[in-house]
């Protein structure tokens, strides 16, 4: 009995180190730090607070991010790779394409790169936030908030209305984009053929029922804000305006939900 006793230890300690160092290739990362405001959003939903290291310095901003609260309470970074690595980040998670450099910075840091590709869809939102979901260990939140997109698609209102979506200068949306169909579950559709922007003699000749006007930047000065189409519509008695969150439509991402649900209730009257 006593001459297999060492194969037999030897072989427990094998696998007990195997199954740790599996493990420890299993755990989730606890120094998550995000170089783009889009991913700034995914990660501040769905991360643990201890797991976030760093947001970009827009998160911070009020004009610009609808959780600029909760993002003020970790540290800004400038959107580089370079600028992160102070906070020995073990996920860096950005959107768009990546340059080689940054891949070979971040492997220098020892830092997994996660680059999302833009969005386009509402589907590519759900496959955007299971992909950080999975690679925060935090699947089970992810399958909450998808769950909650799949519940607007589920119950879409019936009756479409048609609306105007406008912006500074005039800017709207494509009838295809990704905000389209976001106002789709808000129960809105744009005008047929539209375009990215509405012109100001448009407004004036055949004013629109229904405006949805993005407050992005509503409070500062510029240009785009005292476009001239704004004043038709302000001077039109036919046509309501209806206001939304412009913050959320930059990355239209997560945190439509709450403001697709206001509007729904907003247009349904």
């Amino acid at each position: 009995m006593r001459g297999p006793l060492p194969a037999v230890v030897a072989l427990c300690l094998c696998a007990c180190l195997w199954f740790g160092l599996d493990s420890a290739a299993q755990a989730a990362p606890s120094r998550v730090v995000s170089v783009n405001m889009c991913t700034d959003e995914l990660l501040l939903l769905l991360a643990r607070p201890d797991q976030i290291a760093s947001v970009t310095h827009l998160a911070r901003d009020r004009h610009e991010f609808p959780f600029w609260r909760t993002a003020r309470r970790y540290p800004a970074n400038n959107g580089s790779v370079v600028a992160v690595a102070g906070y020995r980040p073990d996920l860096i998670l950005t959107m768009g394409g990546v340059a080689q450099d940054r891949e070979r910075l971040a492997d220098r840091i020892g830092a997994e790169l996660i680059a999302l590709p833009f969005p386009r869809t509402i589907a590519d939102i759900e496959n955007a936030v299971r992909t950080v979901a999975a690679a925060l260990d935090r699947e089970e939140r992810g399958q909450r908030i998808i769950a909650a997109i799949r519940r607007f698609e589920a119950d879409r209102p019936e009756t479409m209305r048609e609306v105007t979506f406008l912006s500074d200068s005039g800017y709207s949306l494509a009838e295809q984009s990704l905000g389209a169909q976001w106002l789709a579950l808000a129960g809105a559709r744009l005008p047929e053929g539209q375009g990215m922007r509405v012109a100001a003699e448009t407004l004036l000749l055949d004013p629109p029922e229904t405006v949805i006007r993005s407050d992005y930047h509503r409070g500062r000065t510029s240009r785009g804000q005292y476009w001239l189409g704004f004043r038709f519509i302000d001077n039109s008695p036919g046509t309501r305006i209806v206001d939304t969150d412009g913050r959320r439509w930059t990355c239209a991402g997560p945190s439509m939900l709450p403001e697709i649900r206001r509007l729904r209730a907003v247009l349904g009257r």
